[in-house]
């Protein structure tokens, strides 16, 4: 089922709304397509943003109730591995 869309209406400074309409020109596109994939790409952008502070959150939280850590400097350790080409697990866990 094709998605529904409907007409939203903001308001813009003048100077932006020529900036678009120059943008989109040189583009070979419209202002309302530029404009969509403006918004577009904003919220896919920020949607992954807020994914990764709730899953640093997350990690806090269940790093404060275990006290389970890996240092820097095995965390290092194993990404200058992996940047080797090895196939390394990654460092350990502990208190």
């Amino acid at each position: 089922m094709a998605a529904v869309t409907r007409p939203v209406a903001i308001k813009i400074d003048p100077d932006i709304k020529e900036r678009v309409k120059r943008l989109a020109t040189a583009r070979h596109r419209t202002p309302h397509w530029l404009m969509r994939e403006a918004i577009t790409q904003y919220v896919e952008r920020e949607e992954k943003r807020e994914a990764f502070r709730q899953d640093a959150i997350k990690a806090w939280e269940e790093y404060q109730a275990t006290g389970l850590h890996a240092t820097a400097e095995e965390a290092d350790a194993w990404l200058v591995k992996l940047e080797g080409g090895q196939d390394a697990e990654p460092p350990e866990c502990h208190v």
